[in-house]
């Protein structure tokens, strides 16, 4: 389709409504607005008209009006109090810091105010291009009471300086990339940050894509508090009741409860038979002075689930070589590791501290073993008050075990 048509058939134009899900409520907070048109071959989508730059900005904002008029019609001749989720050109806004969009929202939202229910979604390509001039249009939006969230934020180009300098109400994650199989699960870790760092900020993840059941599990294990697509309701053209989706959802939910409640105990019962274990080593230690071999010990006695095992101080000084399992399974003393300091990790001193006043053994999070390049866990011990042993256990043995991956 030519953009003249598009100019042209003005009337053919019609918003539709994607759902936005609330996971507290399982209920429908709002509708992303998509632009399409009618043509003779069927219903068809518009994003191709804002996207593509050649097309003047003025066509582009005129055919935005018209869907944004429509949307708003709806809205306010609906009950449902509800966001709407706008599409928006960051360099559009930017080029008068947003005056005429104020001025045409204006003049499309009587009898009522809607200030509060419009969220403008910004491409965030556009929106890192000029973060600074993006800062001060972003604020004064906000203060003219609309809500602002950075569109399609995703594993390969998020900038999370910009992100915390924006501090937008939405963030935007698509979940599409959990389709590649190639994608290394580091850039997973990506939305942890992400998650993390909207808290912190006050913002809302809202993760998108969700087209399976993982989608979603993985939107819910990553702190999504709204979710949106077709696994959960397709677009539509008018407004559908709010609690469209809420039986689903509380399925849905109840697994993942399940499944995440079977993984504690999972690890708690991992932890239990490493304590024991580890209390017997700890009374070793009163006769084994020499502590590289009390590390060779603990090895064997752990062969089951450890490939490497070690001993630092409080203060985060490795006191012994790396006692580690070979491809033969023999144990091996590695003195390079002896007087490394590992105070510089994330978490070390606070586990330390943990564990002097809990007084058992704590499992870390999932991680990557910078020499392996593998996933594994840490399960670290306080031996005495001073000294604390420190047991890697590799992925083969997690995936083997359900729940503690």
């Amino acid at each position: 389709m030519d953009p003249l048509d598009v100019m042209i058939h003005q009337e053919q134009i019609i918003p539709f409504y994607q759902p936005i899900i609330n996971a507290e409520k399982q209920l429908i907070i709002g509708y992303e607005v998509l632009a399409k048109i009618k043509t003779d071959e069927g219903i068809k989508s518009l994003g191709w008209f804002f996207r593509d730059r050649s097309i003047p900005e003025e066509y582009r904002i005129e055919i935005q009006d018209v869907i944004l008029k429509k949307a708003l019609a709806t809205l306010q001749g609906s009950d449902q109090q509800v966001l709407l989720f706008v599409n928006y050109d960051a360099k559009l806004l930017l080029a008068d810091n947003g005056e005429n969009f104020l001025k045409r929202i204006e003049s499309l939202e009587q009898p009522k105010s809607v200030h509060p229910n419009i969220v403008l979604q910004l491409e965030e390509n556009l929106v890192m291009e000029n973060p600074d001039e993006m800062k001060h249009l972003v604020a004064y939006l906000q203060s003219a009471g609309f809500k602002i969230a950075v569109h399609e934020l995703n594993t390969k180009s998020s900038n999370l300086d910009h992100l915390a300098l924006l501090s937008p109400d939405i963030v935007k994650v698509d979940v599409s990339f959990l389709n590649e199989d190639s994608l290394p699960h580091v850039f997973r870790e990506v939305h942890h940050s992400i998650s993390m760092l909207s808290r912190k900020i006050g913002a809302t993840l809202l993760f998108e894509g969700i087209s399976g059941f993982h989608h979603l599990n993985y939107a819910w294990r990553n702190g999504g508090r709204y979710y949106e697509g077709y696994y959960l309701s397709e677009e539509h053209s008018e407004f559908v009741p709010i609690d469209k989706c809420k039986v689903k959802l509380q399925k849905e939910f109840q697994h993942f409860i399940t499944f995440e409640r079977k993984k504690v105990e999972a690890q708690i019962r991992l932890l239990n038979d490493m304590n024991q274990k580890m209390k017997l080593a700890a009374k070793e230690l009163m006769k084994e002075k020499d502590l590289d071999q009390l590390t060779l010990k603990i090895g064997n006695d752990c062969q089951e689930f450890a490939f490497r095992v070690y001993i630092c101080d409080q203060d985060g000084f490795q006191k012994t070589a790396n006692a580690e399992r070979d491809e033969y399974g023999l144990w091996q003393l590695h003195p390079e590791g002896r007087n490394k300091n590992w105070s510089w990790r994330p978490y070390f001193l606070e586990n330390i501290v943990r564990m002097n006043v809990e007084k058992k053994g704590l499992l870390s999070d999932l991680y990557t073993d910078i020499e392996r390049d593998e996933r594994i866990r840490t399960y670290s011990f306080p031996l005495t008050e001073s000294l604390y042993l420190f047991v890697d256990i590799p992925y083969e043995y997690l995936f083997e075990k359900d729940g503690l991956l």
